[in-house]
């Protein structure tokens, strides 16, 4: 059981069960006005939907801690509707559809080992690797001496995702991926 928070002790990342839905804090701060009651400022996240409402709490509301199951699963396939995954532990195979994987769909690739986040069997996100390494499926040249542009250049890699890239970058090259920022790290 995930226990009771009260308002006061929510922290980024705190997932609660309130007004029949499960939500994350994405953001929080604790206010004490000069006059008046101390109060809990948040961001919170419905972790089915992905709406985010603004709310603030008396620092001793009390709401039931939401138990989010978390599971590796290694993504197998897809057969154009459906991405087909496999629990590493019993072998079962998951078929979930684009709006269920969310942003992860953007560095998915075949045999990839991503965390599925779900609440009483409903599997809510899909999060990959922290990094994960991409092919360059299609870049401008680059040229050497060109030195002058910080900005760099667009690329495409093997699953679709654009970004700016270095120069020196070229067709064929992997590339090491931050999937919290969604930027290039360096050339593998």
């Amino acid at each position: 059981m995930a226990g009771v928070y009260m308002a006061g002790d929510f922290r980024n990342g705190t997932t609660i069960e309130m007004d029949g839905g499960v939500f994350r804090v994405v953001e929080f701060q604790h206010v004490k006005p000069g006059k008046g009651a101390a109060f809990v400022r948040t961001k919170l996240k419905n972790v089915m939907t992905g709406a985010v409402l603004e709310r603030t709490f008396n620092p001793s509301d009390k709401y039931p801690g939401a138990e989010i199951e978390k599971k590796t699963m290694q993504y197998l396939y897809n057969d154009g509707e459906l991405y087909y995954f496999m629990d590493n532990e019993t072998y079962d195979q998951m078929p979930l559809n684009k709006e269920d994987i969310g942003d992860c769909l953007k560095y998915l690739k075949e045999n990839m080992e991503v965390t599925m986040l779900s609440f009483k069997g409903k599997v809510f996100a899909v999060e990959p690797p922290i990094f994960v390494e991409l092919e360059v499926t299609y870049t401008e040249p680059g040229f050497a001496g060109n030195t002058t542009t910080t900005s760099g250049k667009p690329a495409t890699l093997e699953t679709g995702l654009e970004l700016q890239v270095p120069m020196f970058i070229n067709i064929g090259d992997i590339l090491r991926i931050d999937t919290r920022t969604c930027e290039y790290m360096e050339r593998v």
